[in-house]
């Protein structure tokens, strides 16, 4: 697979493409699928007639409850095994490394480019999310190494996108919303009380969206549209585990809010971004998209849906 541009002209000023995420976002779901089903495979000595629940007297069996869990998530599971394992033989005959820096700065970008309301990646851990950028990374080093792209149109693209490689500082942030100062005043009762944070982000919370994740928002920046300019000027004053004072919100509402991480922003040189921006512009000359199964002739890869 080559391909050159001969007269490429520079790309003009953009965002980073959500695709790249969204594909990101669904191998992350089919990650946590793979714990789930991990975490409910019985052990040995543990029968498959054991008692999960009732209803009624009506026993519920480990057996059927991972029977369901199969039918219901089996077949995605496994393809993200299969491809994980394609993608890791790809590397090895392709001699693609990737290394700790290039997954830092994947990451980097996919936290500067989430909105605070947008709750995609709340759910997922970090060392899932770094399982899962490096296939991506495989798999993009895959498909862009015969991609001839010259260095101007690196530059002239790296010089029109700087403030994409300027990442600020964001925080992991929860929040727990009340309609009115006394209930925001009850919700710093029951923390300073030893009640979690999470607990009381589920049960108090105004705001369904955030309170069925436990009040978390995902990361906050200071330059977040969707979020409440009270809580972003707040976030820097809020000591990592801790909650903030009650804030008065623009909209009357009162919010209490914890930061549970925080993300130093970073700039990245033309040096730390050359090979991420030559794979972006390597993948733009593709003509369709191509995913993982495509490789699974190459290195003999089969499973036991291929039959059904």
């Amino acid at each position: 697979m080559k391909s050159t541009r001969d007269n490429f002209n520079p790309p003009q000023k953009r965002r980073l493409k959500t695709k790249p995420v969204l594909l990101l976002l669904g191998i992350l779901l089919l990650g946590n699928f793979l714990w789930f089903i991990a975490w409910l495979t019985p052990d040995e000595k543990v029968s498959e007639t054991e008692e999960v629940a009732s209803v009624g007297g009506k026993v519920i069996t480990k057996e059927e409850w991972m029977a369901s869990m199969e039918a219901m998530y089996g077949k995605e599971v496994l393809l993200d095994l299969v491809n994980a394992k394609v993608m890791e033989a790809a590397a090895k005959k392709n001699n693609i490394q990737v290394t700790d820096q290039e997954i830092e700065l994947e990451l980097a970008l996919i936290r500067s480019t989430q909105e605070g309301t947008d709750t995609s990646l709340q759910t997922f851990d970090e060392e899932t999310m770094r399982q899962k950028v490096r296939s991506r990374l495989i798999l993009e080093k895959v498909l862009a190494k015969d991609i001839v792209i010259e260095g101007d149109a690196i530059k002239a693209y790296y010089d029109n996108n700087k403030n994409l490689y300027n990442i600020p500082t964001s925080y992991r942030t929860s929040i727990i919303y009340a309609t009115t100062e006394d209930e925001a005043k009850e919700v710093v009762k029951e923390l300073e009380n030893g009640s979690s944070f999470e607990g009381l982000a589920r049960e108090r919370s105004k705001d369904a969206s955030s309170a069925s994740l436990g009040g978390d928002i995902g990361y906050v920046s200071a330059d977040a549209q969707s979020v409440d300019t009270a809580i972003i000027s707040a976030l820097p004053n809020i000591e990592v585990g801790k909650w903030s004072d009650i804030i008065a919100l623009k909209d009357g509402r009162f919010a209490v809010t914890q930061v549970v991480n925080v993300f130093k922003g970073e700039s990245f040189s033309y040096a730390d971004v050359k090979d991420h921006i030559h794979r972006e512009l390597a993948l733009d000359q593709l003509s369709q998209s191509v995913t993982p199964e495509t490789f699974w002739q190459e290195f003999d890869a089969k499973w036991s849906y291929s039959e059904k």
